[in-house]
């Protein structure tokens, strides 16, 4: 990426970053005036005030870096009740922003150009010196368990105080969720209690004698009643223990500080005497359903384009002299429809170096927590997919670095141990195959221990004990829901939760998951995805006078089918391509069509993904064709072996074959991995 665009990259995120501080910084002003503010959004506009500065360091700027970390300093010790909220101080956070915002402005003409930013510093420290605050409530006067109060953070124990400053009624809520559903339930019950209230901190649950479930334990102040709590559905599971009875509050005064009456400093930041306000970035920031609506109409306008070029041929077949106008006029339009089809998918493309930045951050955060010394090391951060991928693929890849950091990284003092370098290593790399993009996520530390699996998963009744496995096949195990190796429970790893999830949304994603691993070298593990679903060109075929699409990217080639070239072995109809046997998949068996006429195919369909291959066997190759893949929905979803349907624009719709699922299904025996 050219040092200009990384520029106009920033600009365009600074720019958004500080129009919400501002409108943000204005609703926190409306909550002085009522003596009421939303803790959420004094922690939104730290956060802001947090990755302004990051992006800024990212990109050098590090006079904006400088006034950002001041700022995020000074909205700290506000959310931690160690700064009041007046009016003196809300007027220092707009001159902050604006200060800010010249500096972008600024950089927008030239990356060189800076400000003098000593006084905006100056004045937030004078601030800071200036001003001190005390809790009327001390924490030690509550019906709240001692061990539970030394795991409260600061800022947890100062919105504790501050809600009971305010009066509310502070509750603790006990409940226990099932293992498979904990952190959906847990995050609907937290957001019925943000409707009605705060969560000052979420904690683990004290004692849980069924380990089918996790107990989870809730400090919450509102200002309702305990039987209005206790009344509402969402709450019934809900034990409550009362830690402060609701009270009233005098209203002699604001809860807050206004500043109304204290004499304001004189602003003295350098500010411009005509400062524009028009935006320096030229990105438009567009919400991706919005180019999903573009991108289905540019579908649509696809199945238009095979339709007139059907009544092109019918009119040229008539031997009609205005057939070969129309024909120019449709090459012209197909060849616009083409252009237009290709500008559209270059706006939803991204690279995938923003997945890469989210990673480092929780390899810089979790290595901390671990004690343990990571590096992360990047390849091919340009290379570019659909943003749908990008954004659904954030969560799988996340799973995987937490596993490498916790399971793989050893600590220190074993890897010196090993020979190894004090220092672990993870590499994230991207490259473009065709049409996919393959994510390789590999780590120098212990590696999978296949004997471990094999134990494991003897006692979990999942393999045979006298059966024969490759390397492959237990490594699928991890795959297995519920199955982990680790003997005790981390905050990270060892409830079994995750790589199945992760092997379930590589699935959604028409992905493959693939591992390898030695023993006390590393672990690879390798994503296989498509650049885009949003538009994909498939190949046409009938089966049993049905028609079905297959993508075209998962085609490697395709067979006449003669006579005799169909061997059996072990039940399994096979030929032999090229001195490798491949196997055979007969649709009409799968989906349990007729069987009479299930020997009537003509061609074999050669598909695949790596080193996986399978023939599916058909009556008719129809030809290819742009489709766009609609999803059969949540009631179908179970439904094995379809991606989806397409409408062919003659009126008829098809079904989507999922390659890489009928690929694990059929080789499930060959012991492979594949999603």
């Amino acid at each position: 990426m050219g040092k200009q665009q990384a520029v106009d990259e920033f600009l365009a995120e600074a720019e958004e970053l500080l129009e919400k501080l501002s409108q943000d910084l204005a609703i926190l002003g409306d909550g002085i005036e009522l003596g009421d503010v939303n803790p959420d959004l004094l922690n939104g506009i730290f956060r802001d005030a947090h990755s302004m500065k990051g992006l800024a360091g990212m990109f050098g700027f590090t006079d904006i870096a400088e006034i950002a970390h001041h700022l995020e300093t000074l909205l700290d010790k506000l959310r931690l009740g160690k700064v009041s909220l007046n009016g003196i101080l809300l007027d220092l956070l707009f001159d902050t922003i604006e200060g800010v915002g010249s500096l972008v402005r600024g950089k927008s003409d030239d990356p060189n150009f800076t400000i003098d930013v000593n006084p905006y510093i100056q004045r937030i420290e004078n601030l800071l010196s200036g001003q001190g605050k005390g809790h009327a409530f001390t924490l030690e006067a509550l019906n709240l368990d001692q061990s539970l109060l030394n795991v409260l953070t600061e800022y947890e124990e100062h919105r504790l105080q501050e809600n009971l400053s305010q009066g509310k009624l502070m509750l603790l809520a006990n409940i226990s969720f099932p293992l498979d559903s904990f952190d959906s339930e847990l995050s609907e019950i937290i957001s019925e209690f943000k409707h009605l209230g705060e969560v000052v901190s979420t904690l683990p649950g004290a004692s849980n004698n069924d380990p089918s479930r996790l107990a989870f334990r809730i400090l919450f102040a509102t200002k309702n009643t305990l039987k209005e709590l206790t009344n509402r559905a969402a709450l019934k599971e809900c034990q409550f223990d009362i830690i402060a009875e609701a009270r009233a509050v005098s209203t002699a005064g604001p809860v807050l500080d206004t500043g109304k009456s204290t004499e304001r400093t004189v602003p003295m930041f350098p500010v411009s005497e005509d400062p524009s306000v028009r935006s320096v970035s030229h990105s438009v920031r567009v919400d991706i359903g919005k180019l999903d609506t573009l991108m289905n109409l540019v579908g649509e306008l696809g199945l238009v384009k095979g339709s007139i070029a059907q009544v092109v041929g019918e009119l040229s077949a008539a031997g009609l002299a205005q057939s070969r106008d129309l024909a120019k006029a449709a090459h012209a339009f197909d060849r616009r429809l083409a252009e237009l089809q290709k500008a559209v998918m270059d706006v939803r493309m991204v690279p995938v170096r923003q997945l890469f930045d989210k990673m480092g951050r929780i390899v810089r955060r979790m290595a901390q927590e671990l004690g343990k010394k990571v590096e992360l090391k990047t390849f091919g951060a340009d290379t570019e997919f659909d943003k749908l991928i990008a954004e659904d693929l954030a969560d799988p890849l996340m799973h995987i670095i937490r596993n490498s950091l916790d399971h793989g990284i050893e600590p220190t003092s074993e890897r010196l141990a090993a020979g190894k370098p004090e220092v672990g290593c993870i590499e994230l790399r991207a490259t473009q195959r065709g049409n996919h993009v393959v994510l390789e996520i590999s780590d120098d530390g212990k590696g999978i221990d296949p004997e471990v699996l094999r134990r494991k998963g003897i006692s979990n009744g999942l393999i045979d004990p006298d059966g024969h496995f490759t390397r492959q096949d237990l490594f699928g195990l991890l795959f297995h829901p519920g199955f982990s190796t680790r003997e005790e429970v981390s905050e990270y790893s060892g409830r079994g939760v995750g790589m199945d999830v992760v092997k379930n949304n590589i699935s959604s994603l028409s992905g493959i998951i693939d591992i390898d691993s030695v023993y006390g070298k590393g672990t690879l593990i390798s994503l296989t995805l498509p650049i885009t679903l949003a538009i994909i060109k498939a190949l046409v075929v009938r089966i049993q006078r049905r028609d079905y699409a297959i993508p075209l990217t998962s085609v490697l080639e395709t067979l006449l089918l003669e006579p005799g070239m169909i061997k059996t072995i072990d039940g399994q109809e096979v030929i032999e391509l090229r001195q490798q046997t491949l196997p055979l998949l007969r649709l009409n068996r799968l989906f349990g069509l007729d069987q009479e006429t299930s020997k009537q195919g003509a061609f074999i369909v050669v598909t695949g993904f790596a080193d996986r291959r399978i023939g599916i066997v058909v009556e008719e190759l129809r030809g290819q064709q742009d489709v766009v893949i609609k999803s059969l929905g949540k009631s179908l979803s179970f439904v094995k072996g379809i991606a989806g349907a397409a409408d062919l624009g003659n009126q008829k719709t098809v079904l989507v074959l999922d390659v890489s699922s009928l690929i694990t299904d059929s080789l499930r025996g060959d012991g492979s991995t594949h999603v």
